[in-house]
């Protein structure tokens, strides 16, 4: 079965940021492009169209949107946002790259 989860913390920051651009019916689009030091990295935007091979996640009321060739890179990932000394961000772990850059922001599948 496909997956794809949200954190509790990245769903009420989505949610937050939502309300702050006033977009009631939109959710976080995330997609993985070519490029990055590693070959991949993720994109990340607020949406309000669907298209009909996105997969659509849904958790606390805020919808998170994969289009297809980037679901087949983050099936089973888990979508967290930290806003901890390290930084502040959404960030992806992902059980599908085998390695990743030292910024967290690209990698190898």
């Amino acid at each position: 079965m496909s997956m794809f989860n949200i954190s509790e913390k990245a769903a009420g920051e989505i949610y937050r940021l939502l309300s702050e651009e006033d977009m009631p019916s939109g959710f976080l689009r995330v997609r993985v492009v070519p490029g990055g030091c590693s070959g991949f990295s993720y994109e990340m935007g607020f949406d309000d169209k669907i298209d009909d091979t996105d997969q659509i996640f849904e958790e606390l009321n805020v919808k998170v949107v994969i289009d297809k060739f980037s679901f087949d890179h983050l099936d089973g990932g888990i979508l967290n946002f930290s806003d901890g000394i390290n930084g502040t961000g959404f960030g992806i772990e992902n059980p599908n790259a085998k390695a990743s850059c030292g910024c967290g922001s690209s990698f190898t599948v």
